[in-house]
């Protein structure tokens, strides 16, 4: 048998041309680069690191010391910290599919509208979102403000409910509509221009056959936006869990002790503003870790079931 010997084949050393391709591919995305550095990596750094200290108001910016984990340790001892997690995993699932059912089915509608009623349509469920977020929510306080005044009084007496001061009876309806309309209008957004870029062929080619509207709905527009449907649930559900604004707005944490207070809130509450006078910048680092670590978590597992390695994958190319 004729031997076989391996032949090793020099590496290939790069040219100027491709010292140059890279060279201006790193000036194009140094900037980007740089922004995500400064403003997302390094804070994320220094909050774990703030988070080992006592660094507090009553400490100074000189005197504090390392501790070690004993800032995670006090979350864990606190009575409130599970009923405050409870209340921030009801506030994101409840507000998320708040956010995406709305705004999938305001996106679907808008679409099969004519063009110009439908972009009024879609203007007008932009106004949450692009309206001051102070003004936004005074708005939703004068109107569940208590009879006889309030709006949502009248809307209701209809129905045979009695009307009431719904921020101090129903806390939680408050604050899901009021950050539900402003996330669905996000995801009417992201959605609409996803359906715009399905092919008109499909839906003709469906109608032909005698599929139904929710027929097309369900083999045609859900299945061809699934990526976008991730990409709202991914980008809504680290937005939620790290979003508190409205709920300071209008019921800080309240009414009593703690009822709608979420994990971000809480980490607000202990760092920047509270009733003690000590403003616990480490403690309230730590809450904020633990936070970005949930969000990371629950990310991770919507990619997951999603799919997103196939949804990112090259399309498969079968040569017969």
């Amino acid at each position: 048998m004729a031997r076989i010997e391996e032949i090793t084949l020099p590496r290939e050393r790069p040219t100027p041309a491709r010292w140059r391709f890279n060279a201006t591919a790193l000036l194009f995305m140094g900037p980007a680069m740089v922004l995500v550095l400064v403003f997302f990596i390094a804070p994320v750094i220094i909050t774990f690191a703030m988070s080992f200290t006592d660094l507090a108001t009553s400490t100074g910016l000189s005197n504090w010391q390392w501790i070690g984990p004993e800032n995670y340790a006090r979350i864990f001892r606190s009575q409130f910290w599970l009923p405050i997690l409870g209340n921030t995993l009801v506030y994101v699932a409840v507000v998320l599919a708040f956010n995406v059912i709305v705004g999938l089915g305001v996106a679907l509608l808008s679409v099969h509208m004519e063009p110009k009623a439908g972009g009024v349509f879609r203007a007008l469920w932009l106004l949450p979102r692009i309206s001051p977020s102070v003004v936004y929510a005074l708005m939703w306080t004068w109107a569940a403000a208590s009879p006889p005044f309030g709006m949502l009084n009248y809307v209701v007496a209809p129905f045979g409910l009695e009307p009431r001061y719904w921020i101090q009876s129903d806390p939680w309806l408050i604050v899901i509509f009021i950050n539900g309309f402003v996330g669905a209008s996000f995801g009417m957004l992201i959605l609409t221009s996803a359906i715009k870029a399905i092919p008109e062929d499909l839906f003709r080619a469906a109608q032909v056959d005698g599929a139904s509207a929710l027929q097309v709905i369900r083999r045609i527009t859900l299945p061809l936006i699934k990526w976008p449907i991730l990409f709202v649930l991914v980008y809504q559900t680290m937005s939620l869990f790290a979003s508190y604004e409205y709920i300071y707005l209008t019921t800080n944490g309240g009414p009593g002790l703690f009822a709608t207070e979420t994990w971000s809130l809480w980490a607000f509450h202990s760092a920047l503003s509270n009733y003690y006078g000590n403003l616990e910048f480490a403690y309230g680092a730590a809450l904020a870790a633990i936070l970005v670590i949930m969000g990371l978590g629950i990310s991770m597992v919507l990619l997951r079931v999603f799919r997103f390695g196939q949804l990112v994958a090259e399309p498969r190319v079968e040569v017969e």
